[in-house]
């Protein structure tokens, strides 16, 4: 029997996650949100090809094929242009604050799609996340923050969060049928294909880019998006997409060091307090009413 490392496997998923938000940010100036996603995805197929090792026998058909290419277009392409759109504006722990609302979003999504209806813990810690989101907004405006900030920044992470969820919870069938790496690397690819038309652009800012952007590029390709997203789906197809999601809790706070050490800022007081709000919301989202419990038991 093989051992399960799925709690491994996520704790680097943190860890690359978190720094992914720092990367992000400081590519700020040297790539446009597009081109930035195209480079990543492209990068990341590049990095998972010999270890995914597509074949026509590997690619999944029908129903898996069709969640393949809607998380691929949502969480590859959708979701980190509007996060490195988000990230032009917002320092890279309040974007991860703001982008850690998800898990409350896998939730209640799955209340309308999985049928698992709308508990009282839910629709509380919903409540108490988004008025953290409002806080974080408010906070935002602060002139003593480090970095530029704007409520635009709030709403371009708050579609990321919701493009996560999606993506989330339409990778999770798909796994059924298609391998962890296989998933992450079909991601990749049709993220690219979405980012094409950005392809001039990526062209021109490379040719301007500083040899440490083009590096930073490559370690957000390569460590982030195809080794962070391989050991997220080894770790989604073992355990709920509730659970998964739960643990990026962590994400906004390792972001947070990461980035007060590399790049020298920090979220605004009030930022972080909503940011704190928020993560309780979410975990409070998590509470299962206690007959629930114990059918399960």
């Amino acid at each position: 029997m093989r051992r399960d490392l799925s709690v491994p496997a996520l704790a680097v998923t943190v860890l690359l996650w978190a720094s992914a938000f720092v990367a992000i940010r400081a590519l700020g100036d040297a790539f446009s949100p597009g081109s930035l996603t195209l480079g990543r995805v492209l990068v990341g197929a590049l990095a998972l090809t010999l270890i995914a090792r597509p074949t026509r026998a590997a690619m999944p058909t029908g129903r898996p094929l069709l969640l393949v290419v809607i998380y691929g277009v949502v969480w590859f392409g959708i979701y980190n242009i509007a996060l490195n759109a988000g990230e032009q504006h917002l320092d890279a722990g309040t974007a991860a604050l703001v982008v850690n609302v998800a898990p409350a979003l896998v939730a209640l999504f799955a209340g309308f799609v999985l049928g698992e209806g709308f508990p009282k813990p839910l629709l509380v810690g919903i409540a108490v996340a988004f008025s953290g989101v409002a806080l974080i907004a408010l906070g935002t405006r602060d002139p003593d923050a480090v970095a530029t900030a704007s409520t635009t920044g709030v709403v371009l992470c708050l579609v990321a969060a919701v493009t996560y969820a999606i993506g989330t919870l339409t990778q999770k069938p798909a796994l059924a049928h298609v391998k962890p790496v296989m998933s992450v690397w079909l991601g990749c690819v049709v993220g690219a294909v979405v980012c094409l038309p950005f392809a001039p652009q990526l062209v021109r800012e490379l040719g301007d880019a500083t040899t440490s952007d083009v590096l930073w590029l490559v370690y957000l390709g390569v460590f982030p998006t195809a080794i962070g997203f391989s050991t997220w789906s080894y770790a989604l197809a073992r355990i709920s997409s509730g659970q998964a999601a739960s643990t990026t809790y962590l994400v906004p706070v390792v972001a947070t060091g990461i980035a007060w050490a590399l790049l020298d800022e920090t979220p605004a007081a009030l930022a972080l307090v909503g940011g704190v709000l928020s993560l309780a919301g979410v975990a409070i989202t998590r509470i299962r009413p206690r007959r629930k419990v114990a059918a399960e038991a």
